[in-house]
């Protein structure tokens, strides 16, 4: 056997997620089921992160174990044409040793969150951002966002459903630019707790808007309870856009 590592794009908007889902289809699925179209072989996808119904992907790491002698390339290529109409892409395909692992030796994570500033409906990038039709402030957006830099319990940011033993996080990176038409958000972390992101984002959005201060988002990080959200938003302006790893 040997070890592939994959880097995945994928439109989240006809998925499920990215994990395999009883009830719908996932990006899991569609790269296994394409595996096994041309190895003839059933092998699990590892991947770095996992993403929820309708978040994109620009660079997702993952790995697959099979016997395929014909290389990295072919493999990718191969699985790039089993994947169609599927909107998922291998992107990139090599081998790697075999202690490594997409998930538990990734060091860092990076998420960026699209909002459409804007009151015109959205046409190309429908289903691929946020739109929000009452103008925001990015630069109040970016202060307050750094009460959030740091080793801190997130549990005001937390989806109830998380299934992460600790609440415990260190935010490493939270910016917020303006970019033409649209608001950035990026983020970066080891690691994220379920709807951090979308949650922090959402409180973020709440004081663009003038509605909170950096105070009150910084009592909402203090106050530890998830009744203190603002809002969450929602998924289809989320893109995992890479994950790190150490360069041994």
């Amino acid at each position: 056997m040997t070890r592939f590592a994959l880097t995945l794009e994928f439109d989240g908007g006809p998925f499920m997620g990215l994990q395999r889902q009883k009830h719908g289809p996932s990006v899991q699925q569609a790269v296994e089921e394409a595996v096994h179209a041309i190895t003839h072989q059933h092998a699990a996808m590892h991947a770095a992160g996992r993403t929820d119904a309708g978040v994109h992907a620009i660079a997702m790491r993952a790995h697959i174990d099979v016997d395929h002698p014909r290389g990295a390339d072919h493999l990718r290529d191969g699985l790039n044409a089993k994947l169609r109409p599927a909107p998922v892409a291998v992107t990139d395909c090599v081998v790697v040793p075999d202690e490594w692992h997409a998930r538990f030796s990734c060091t860092g994570r990076r998420y960026l969150y699209r909002i459409a500033n804007r009151r015109a409906p959205l046409t190309l990038d429908l289903g691929r951002a946020w739109q929000m039709g009452i103008p925001l402030d990015a630069e109040a957006m970016h202060d307050a966002g750094q009460v959030l830099i740091g080793h801190h319990d997130f549990t005001t940011f937390r989806s109830t459903a998380c299934q992460a033993k600790s609440p415990m996080r260190t935010l490493d990176r939270l910016d917020v630019e303006r970019v033409a038409g649209e608001i950035h958000v990026h983020a970066a972390a080891r690691s994220f707790l379920h709807h951090q992101v979308r949650s922090m984002v959402g409180c973020l959005v709440r004081v663009g808007m003038g509605r909170w201060t950096k105070g009150d988002l910084a009592d909402a990080l203090a106050a530890r309870d998830r009744q203190r959200l603002a809002m969450n938003a929602p998924p289809q302006g989320l893109y995992f856009v890479d994950a790190t790893y150490d360069p041994d």
